[in-house]
């Protein structure tokens, strides 16, 4: 339903009247999370289809990897310089330049040519990712009607890493059974990104701006009373996150020379299954205690690359899936407790720069050791690579693990020295 909007959002917005129709609180709601999801689908609907542009384009998976990973690239600096902007001139402005952007890149890779395009576009891609990845979270809290309030959070959650993994299972089956994948997919991406951003053009600000407020971009920094809470969690956070990039840059190259199964769609499943783990545990653990379940989720991540790397020294698809959505386990649940941990810990005044800087590092783990697999892998093939770098994350996740635990015993200790003082 719409209604003409004189008055503030559901969240206290611009108070200037407006002419502009605007949709109803239950519409609304529904509009961000929709746009949420396609948003974040953009961003992984190339990974099955890596394979046909190597094919096309004569590369391997070094550069696969390095395509990849230049997305992390254009997620960072939109968390830095976008990080803010939202609480300045509202959510929907920038909800609405993710939908275009995201729009940009679904073009340049529609007429992509060459490499230089499809760089190109995934760096576009991750700008709109990263103006999404805050103020689309925010919108969808804000947008809330009151009954769902206290499910918010996690349908925002369940919105970012839901449309993660409907990108590869959406592009896979088009990439198997549709004409011309390499446009299909993309034509499919634009009309959806046209729907949403006119759902999103008829929402009324949620946001309670501030008068006088200024654009600026986003510190980064942990102060020196967070440092010892964020380290354990900020590393688990780089592990997991590794994880997630180089299964989702590689899988489908492991799935195909390693395995021996040479479909789009069985790829883009294979990806979707770690993601939708992820977002299925975040949603699920959402009330567990803090640090048990960072401590849990370290401990299933290393069970998972364990598996993962057991897969591809047997060659064995079931091996793959499990390990697959147990490493989604703990990436998702040590990633959403280590930022809670986080936020407990950090000073009200000074918790979107901590937050931002524990992003930052994360999708950080999106670049660097993705390119070092593709390199390995080019040296040493896949599987040597594959192992390694399994290993690699097994050992991150024990010291993480082991700096939690520290962090958390000095914790209690202090709480008793205090309470008896």
């Amino acid at each position: 339903m719409a209604s003409h909007t004189p008055t503030p959002g559901p969240g206290g917005g611009d108070p200037r009247p407006s002419t502009r129709r605007t949709l109803g609180a239950g519409s609304a709601f529904a509009a961000a999370v929709a746009a949420f999801a396609v948003v974040m689908m953009g961003t992984t609907l190339p990974t099955p289809l890596y394979a046909i542009y190597g094919a096309e384009l004569g590369f391997g998976v070094t550069t696969t990897t390095v395509i990849f990973a230049v997305y992390a690239a254009g997620v960072i600096a939109a968390l830095i310089v976008f990080g803010r902007w939202s609480d300045v001139i509202g959510r929907r402005p920038l909800l609405l330049a993710g939908v275009v952007i995201s729009a940009i890149s679904a073009v340049v890779f529609v007429t992509a040519g060459g490499l230089a395009e499809l760089l190109a576009g995934r760096v576009i891609s991750g700008l709109s990712a990263g103006i999404y990845t805050g103020t689309a979270t925010a919108a969808v809290i804000e947008l809330a009607p009151r009954s769902w309030q206290s499910r918010a959070p996690a349908i925002a959650t369940a919105a970012n890493m839901g449309g993660l993994g409907l990108g590869p299972l959406v592009a896979g089956i088009l990439a198997q059974y549709v004409p011309a994948p390499l446009h299909t997919v993309f034509l499919v991406d634009l009309a959806a990104l046209a729907v949403v951003g006119v759902a999103i053009w008829f929402v009324a600000e949620p946001a309670r701006l501030r008068p006088g407020a200024r654009l600026g971009v986003q510190r980064l920094s942990v102060p020196p009373e967070v440092r010892e809470v964020f380290t354990g969690p900020a590393i688990a956070a780089f592990a997991g996150f590794a994880v997630l990039g180089t299964f989702t840059a590689v899988a489908p190259s492991f799935l195909a020379k390693v395995i021996g199964i040479d479909n789009h769609a069985a790829a883009g499943a294979l990806v979707a299954v770690l993601l939708a783990s992820s977002a299925t545990i975040q949603i699920l653990g959402r009330h567990a205690p803090t640090g048990t379940a960072l401590i849990a989720g370290c401990a299933t991540l290393v069970v998972g690359v364990a598996v993962l790397a057991w897969s591809l020294a047997a060659a064995s698809l079931t091996l793959m899936i499990v390990g697959a959505v147990i490493a989604g386990a703990g990436q998702g649940i040590s990633f959403s407790k280590g930022m809670a941990a986080v936020v407990a810990a950090s000073p009200p005044d000074r918790r979107a720069e901590v937050t931002s800087t524990y992003f930052v590092v994360a999708y950080i783990a999106l670049s660097v050791p993705i390119i070092g697999q593709g390199i390995a892998a080019a040296h040493w093939g896949l599987v040597t690579a594959g192992i390694a770098f399994d290993i690699g994350v097994g050992v991150l996740c024990a010291v993480a693990m082991v700096l939690i635990a520290v962090a958390l015993r000095r914790g209690r200790s202090a709480g008793r020295d205090s309470a008896t003082s």
